[in-house]
């Protein structure tokens, strides 16, 4: 799980908002562990209670598969987005290893043969290969970043801690900025960090195909919280490392550096600073970490298009052999679909990480508070939350690309991205409840004949 949801985007891109900020980083962390801790008790259960092989299953359960179809994609979409920008920051650090041999490559090409080499594995062994191969990887991108923070710690100079600590490098809670526009204020960050944690570990077909991997409820939930905890120690190690790279480049701005984006800095350091074996180990490392990412999205990805869509329109439920070959053929067709995707990407002025999570975040409250919907408002149809869905998206892209703020600081500046997936949540359920009173409120008989197919 942990493998899964850490990219390179955390290996190259956290570092970086350390060594451009402080530790408030940390709190989106904390955040993470709550909202976990609130999917593994409230709706790992409901998808235990049958046998849902995809997390939208609830929703064509409990609404039917207009609902179903809609929110599968809404997945579709904001996956091939959002890992887009992943495998395109993977090409980052690929392009300036050959940069440093006189190479010359563009990033399309970088993407397309990490695709190739990532949908082999995936096409042929499944999620079994997936879950196995993510294991391997992530040992081996924390472990080289261990051993390189190690090596960066060795190279900075005496005081360079307490200089750090002077600076504000450290500070862990951010509790006087604008919790509006500033995404690392304490409120922005825990409370959208908690619902956003809902929304991907409750609604989002990559991580909830994991939990359904599990052996039992039990094992699931353990697994879940416990995965929390490691993201925050591994979080603490990546924003630990861009605090020394902040002492080891004296502080510079990125284009000083002669760094064509901020996001170089760590990628810059493992070329030209580490001795040539675990150079190649740490850029080995970042390569494992988008392969990781990019096989869970292929896999959930056709699983999605096969349980979700594809059976929804035919109608028609295949036998096993059937369904896993056509899963096979939309593993190629999504992996040339991410090809395309992830060209369109070629450069972005803030950390990587930071747009990754607002992409995700443009949709996830819609997804989530149509799952909540489902849960919580007994009466609402599925023209209720189909129509509420699409408000939410309507109303969170007008307020990402359409609205400022007042940054507290005489200016103006968007709404901060941990915002968006709360206020999507509170949209689909205000809709959708406000719609669902056109309809009599269910017989108690009803009500319990309807759980009992839900279940």
């Amino acid at each position: 799980m942990v493998a899964t949801e850490t990219s390179t985007l955390t290996v190259i891109s956290v570092p970086t908002v350390a060594y451009l900020g402080a530790f408030t980083y940390l709190q989106l962390a904390i955040g993470y562990l709550i909202g976990r801790i609130v999917v593994a008790f409230v709706l790992l259960p409901r998808y235990y209670t049958g046998s849902m092989v995809s997390a939208y299953a609830f929703l064509g359960q409990r609404f039917g598969s207009g609902m179903q179809g809609t929110a599968s994609v809404t997945f579709l979409v904001t996956r091939l987005l959002a890992d887009g920008l992943r495998l395109f920051a993977t090409a980052i650090p690929v392009k300036v290893m050959l940069e440093s041999f006189d190479i010359t490559v563009s990033y399309w090409q970088i993407v397309l043969v990490l695709s190739l080499l990532t949908v082999v594995y995936t096409y042929l062994g499944g999620i079994r290969a997936v879950v196995w191969v993510d294991v391997i990887q992530m040992a081996v991108y924390v472990g080289g970043s261990v051993v390189a923070g190690l090596i960066l710690f060795g190279k900075l100079p005496s005081g360079w801690f307490g200089d750090a600590v002077q600076q504000g490098k450290f500070q862990l809670f951010d509790f006087g900025s604008s919790i509006v526009t500033n995404q690392y204020s304490f409120v922005a960050a825990v409370l959208g960090g908690a619902v956003f944690a809902m929304a991907s570990h409750g609604a989002d077909q990559l991580m909830v195909q994991r939990l359904l991997a599990c052996r039992n409820l039990r094992d699931s939930q353990r697994a879940l919280i416990t995965s929390g905890v490691v993201v925050l120690l591994q979080f603490s190690l990546f924003l630990f490392i861009g605090s020394m790279l902040w002492a080891f480049f004296n502080g510079a701005a990125p284009s000083a550096l002669g760094m064509a984006g901020s996001d170089e800095l760590f990628p810059r350091f493992i070329v030209n600073q580490l001795p040539p074996g675990l150079s190649g180990l740490l850029i080995a490392g970042i390569l494992a970490a988008a392969m990781s990412t990019l096989s869970s999205s292929l896999n959930s990805l056709s699983t999605s298009t096969v349980s979700d869509l594809h059976q929804r329109i035919t109608r028609h439920k295949p036998d096993d052999a059937t369904v896993l070959r056509r899963a096979r053929i939309w593993t190629l067709v999504w992996a040339l679909v991410f090809v395309v995707f992830a060209s369109m990407f070629s450069s972005t002025e803030n950390p990587v990480v930071e747009v990754g999570l607002g992409i995700a975040s443009y949709t996830y409250g819609a997804l989530l508070g149509a799952f909540l919907l489902g849960l919580l408002v007994k009466r609402a149809r599925q023209s209720d939350a189909v129509i509420a869905f699409i408000v939410t998206l309507a109303s969170v892209l007008y307020l990402v690309f359409g609205v400022t703020f007042p940054d507290g600081e005489g200016g103006r500046a968007p709404l901060a991205f941990p915002w968006y997936t709360p206020i999507g949540v509170v949209i689909t359920l205000v809709v959708g409840g406000l719609l669902s009173l056109r309809h009599p409120d269910p017989e108690p008989e009803e009500a319990a004949e309807e759980s009992t197919e839900m279940a």
